[in-house]
C-alpha cells in the first residue's frame, strides 16, 4: 500500500508527519529488512532517507535525500550495508532543516566506540542545550537537534554508556522515539510522556523496533507490543532484552493526531486500529454535525476512513466524488506560476457526473491553513454540486506543535484566526463543522478529556503543552526585549 497524503507539495496545507524509524537486530538480513519498514514508514518522511548498519566490527551507513526507493531499491545499495544489526530512519525536517548532513540515522564515534542515532521527534530545548555545548567546546556536524543528544552522551561523566545514555536524556526535554546503534547492541527508548510512537516485534530470533506496527507487516515480523512510555530497551547481539524505566512514572500523553492523521489506516496505535478509530471519529461527526444532503464524500485519501464512518452513521450514500490521480508525482515540472497554482486539479479531481445538481457534504481529516479547502469546495462547486457542506474529522488546529511535527507558524493556521463562521466563509463552504475535543477522546477509545491531565497530546488543538519549551520561551523573551520596529 502506497500510502500518500495530498496537497502538502503545493502550500503546505497539510502538517507534515515527523519522521519514522525502524530497527533490526539478529539477523543477517538487517538492512534489508530495515529498508523494507522504511518503505511502509513513508508517509512519515518523504525528503529523506537513511541506513545504518552494523557487522560486529564496522560502521556503515547509506543517507540521500529523496523517498526509500530511490536509495535502496538495488541490491548494490544493500550490499553497502553489511551486518546482522540495522537502524533506519524517513525524514521530513522539522529542527535544523533540510540538507544532507542532517539525514539520519546520524554516526559518532564516541570514547566507548561507534554510536548511531535514528531519532523521531523534535527537543524543545535543542538550541539552549547546543549553545552550552558549543561553550564548552563542542563541534558540530549538522545542525539537526538529534546531533545534541549525542554531544550529551559524549560529555556525560558516567562510566558506562547506558549511564551515561540516560544522563543525557535526562537534560532533554520535548518529544523523542529514539533508535541507537552501539558496539554492545541496539537502544530503544521512549520519552516520559510517550509523545511519539514506537512499537517492538519479532521475526524469527531478530528484534525489531519502528514508529508504527505497519512495519512488521511489511516485513514479515510479527508485532508484539509497544515500548512504554519512558521505557528504555535494550537488546545484545545474544538476543537479550533488558527493559528499564529510568525516568519514573509520567502520565502518558501520546500524541492524538498519530489517530486523526499520521499514522498509516492499516497501523496499531495506542493498542487500536487507526482505520477503527477513523471510522469512529467520523461517526462521532455525523452525531454531532448532521447534515442534510444527497452524498458524503471524502477528500482523499486522508478523509475516506472517516467519511466512511459518517455515511454509516448518518445513513447517506459514501461515493468517490473526487478521484485522486496517483501518479502525480513531489518533482512534477512546473512550467509558469498558473500550473503551479492548479496542483489541486492535477492531483484531483470532480466526478462531474456524481456530482452535479446533488447537495454534498465533504469529510476531511483536518484545516490547517484552509486554502486547500477553499479550492476543493471551489472545484466541488464548479462541477455543479448545488450545496457543498464541509466537516472536519479533529478540532480546529488553532495552535503550532513543538514535538517534531511540521506545522505553520501559529498565524499562518485558518483556526488560530478566525472564528467558526470567518472559516467557513473563507473556504466558502455553505457549513462547517469539527468534532468536539470530547468527540475526538471518545471516538479513539477514551473518556473525555480531563482537563487537569489530558490523556493524550492534544496541543496543535488545545494549545495545553505537556512538557516546558525552552527554546520557544527564549525566542518569545528576546523578541519582547527589542524596539517594535525591530521585531519580524
Amino acid at each position: 500500500m502506497n500510502f500518500t497524503h495530498p496537497f502538502r507539495d503545493e502550500d503546505g496545507d497539510k502538517l507534515r508527519e515527523e519522521c519514522g524509524v525502524f530497527g533490526a537486530i539478529g539477523t543477517k538480513d538487517a538492512s534489508a529488512v530495515t529498508a523494507l519498514g522504511l518503505h511502509a514508514l513513508q508517509h512519515r518522511g518523504q525528503e529523506a532517507a537513511g541506513i545504518s548498519s552494523f557487522d560486529g566490527t564496522n560502521f556503515f551507513t547509506r543517507r540521500g535525500l529523496g523517498h526509500v526507493v530511490d536509495n535502496f531499491s538495488g541490491e548494490d545499495a544493500l550490499a553497502e550495508l553489511p551486518g546482522f544489526m540495522a537502524a533506519g530512519h524517513v525524514r521530513y525536517s522539522t529542527t535544523g532543516g533540510a540538507g544532507l548532513r542532517n539525514v539520519q540515522p546520524l554516526h559518532a564515534d564516541l570514547a566507548s566506540g561507534g554510536f548511531a542515532v535514528a531519532h523521531n521527534g523534535n527537543i524543545s530545548n535543542a538550541q539552549t542545550l547546543r549553545e552550552d555545548l558549543v561553550k564548552r567546546g563542542a563541534i558540530f556536524q549538522s545542525t539537526s537537534d538529534t546531533e545534541v543528544i549525542i554531544h550529551l552522551v559524549a560529555t556525560s561523566r558516567y562510566p558506562t554508556l547506558i549511564d551515561r545514555f540516560v544522563d543525557a536524556l535526562r537534560l532533554v526535554e520535548g518529544a523523542y522515539s529514539l533508535i541507537v546503534m552501539t558496539p554492545e547492541g541496539m537502544i530503544a527508548c521512549r520519552d516520559p510522556l510517550g509523545i511519539r510512537p514506537l512499537v517492538m516485534g519479532r521475526m524469527g530470533d531478530a528484534v525489531l523496533f519502528a514508529s508504527e506496527s505497519v512495519a512488521f507487516d511489511v516485513a514479515g515480523a510479527e508485532f508484539i507490543r509497544q515500548v512504554e512510555p519512558g521505557e528504555l530497551v535494550q537488546v545484545d547481539h545474544d538476543g537479550e532484552i533488558r527493559s528499564m524505566h529510568p525516568f519514573g512514572k509520567h502520565p502518558s500523553r501520546p500524541c492524538i493526531f498519530e489517530h486523526v492523521y499520521f499514522s498509516r489506516p492499516d497501523s496499531v496505535f495506542d493498542g487500536r486500529s487507526v482505520y477503527a478509530a477513523r471510522k469512529a471519529i467520523g461517526e462521532q461527526l455525523a452525531i454531532e454535525a448532521p447534515c442534510d444532503v444527497d452524498l458524503v464524500i471524502p477528500v482523499p485519501d486522508s478523509g475516506v476512513p472517516a467519511a466512511i464512518g459518517y455515511a454509516q452513521q448518518s445513513g447517506l450514500p459514501f461515493e468517490l466524488g473526487i478521484i485522486r490521480s496517483h501518479y502525480v508525482g513531489r518533482t512534477f515540472i512546473q512550467p509558469s506560476d498558473s500550473a503551479r497554482h492548479s496542483g489541486v486539479r492535477r492531483k484531483h479531481n470532480a466526478n462531474r457526473g456524481l456530482v452535479e445538481g446533488k447537495k454534498i457534504v465533504l469529510i476531511d481529516d483536518s484545516i490547517v491553513r484552509g486554502t486547500t479547502s477553499m479550492k476543493i469546495v471551489e472545484m466541488m462547486r464548479d462541477a455543479g454540486a448545488s450545496e457543498v457542506h464541509f466537516r472536519v474529522a479533529s478540532p480546529p488546529t488553532a495552535h503550532s506543535c513543538f514535538y517534531g511535527v511540521d506545522t505553520p507558524e501559529r498565524n499562518k493556521l485558518l483556526a488560530a484566526q478566525m472564528d467558526l463562521e470567518p472559516m467557513r466563509q473563507f473556504i466558502k463552504a455553505d457549513s462547517l463543522a469539527f468534532v468536539s475535543i470530547d468527540g475526538l477522546y471518545r471516538a479513539v477509545g477514551s473518556e473525555p478529556r480531563d482537563p487537569k491531565c489530558p490523556q493524550y497530546c492534544d496541543a496543535c488543538f488545545t494549545g495545553d503543552y505537556p512538557t516546558s519549551l525552552t527554546d520557544l520561551t527564549r525566542r518569545e523573551d528576546e523578541a519582547a526585549q527589542l524596539p517594535f520596529d525591530k521585531v519580524a
